[in-house]
């Protein structure tokens, strides 16, 4: 693998969090959802996975600091011992120069160390990332996404998702590099879409609806939309902008089998223009004239 900092384009001494910035910023620039049939595109986002999943070990990136380790992991061989004392290149007792025993021992132990981690060792981890609608996220949905190394496989985004929240898809990462060795994981961070008609508070989902007049002032049936589909709701006689309609049990599920509810607010809307209904009011104004801001209203 090339220099991980090269491949994000980033400086050695980024922090984390400017340095998941930026492999997040490449990640959406280079999802293969994003660039369709482009191999290039495919090849760049699994360099930068691989250099992000490198560079986000903390103990992995310092011993590269330090060049003890190259950017595949593994071990770097120290060149150019040299004995410098009284000593040097003179023969001991047990035979051969200082320096070759010296490297020598150096050798063995980097052997004995590959040896070690023959069997066993994990792959690297993956990171991808997913855009969801809100209903998708609030009600639970099933997705299919491409992973770095191209493999397409179905996502069960559960009810109640937020934004934000990462998925973990065991075994599904990089292969591990030594013998029978376990798989890395895949962690699929969800970015939930914004929506035109609902927010979210906690569990209940948020609908503001615009009502007519004569809905407001008779009531009457409406339909309006949920995170599961259309329902009728009764808006009483009388009600007025402001007033909070809750449809039970239509928000986003919970831990242990809660539910949250949908709160509609309603929203009286005028005419855009009705000769008769001015002329009525008119008329009905002076005669029933009430003050809607009400007494004391707008006072320090």
């Amino acid at each position: 693998m090339k220099d991980p900092y090269q491949v994000l384009g980033v400086a050695r001494s980024i922090d984390a969090d400017a340095l998941k910035q930026a492999y997040r910023k490449l990640a959406r620039e280079l999802h293969p959802d994003h660039n369709p049939g482009n191999r290039k595109a495919e090849e760049r986002f699994k360099e930068v996975s691989a250099a992000f999943d490198f560079l986000s070990d903390a103990e992995r990136r310092a011993r590269f600091d330090r060049g003890e380790i190259d950017a595949t992991g593994a071990a770097v061989r120290r060149s150019g011992w040299r004995s410098h004392g009284p000593q040097a290149g003179r023969s001991n007792p047990f035979g051969g120069d200082v320096d070759d025993i010296l490297s020598e021992l150096l050798r063995r132990k980097e052997k004995g160390r590959a040896h070690s981690h023959s069997r066993g060792g994990k792959g690297a981890d993956l990171r991808h990332s997913l855009t969801v609608s809100f209903a998708e996220a609030a009600a639970g949905a099933t997705k299919r996404v491409t992973l770095v190394s191209g493999r397409t496989m179905e996502v069960r985004i559960p009810a109640g998702t937020t934004d934000g929240q990462t998925l973990r898809l065991k075994g599904q990462g990089n292969p591990s590099p030594m013998v029978e060795g376990e798989a890395g994981d895949a962690f699929i961070e969800i970015k939930v879409a914004g929506d035109a008609l609902f927010t979210r508070r906690d569990l209940d989902v948020l609908l503001d609806l615009p009502v007519s007049l004569q809905e407001a002032i008779l009531g009457g049936k409406v339909t309006v939309p949920t995170i599961g589909g259309r329902v009728t709701l009764t808006i009483p006689a009388g009600s007025n902008t402001g007033s909070v309609l809750r449809l039970k049990g239509k928000g986003v599920a919970g831990a242990n089998g809660t539910q949250g509810d949908q709160l509609v607010t309603l929203k009286v809307v005028l005419p855009d223009t009705d000769d008769e209904l001015r002329k009525f009011v008119e008329k009905w104004g002076p005669r029933h004239g009430y003050d809607p801001r009400g007494k004391g209203w707008g006072e320090g």
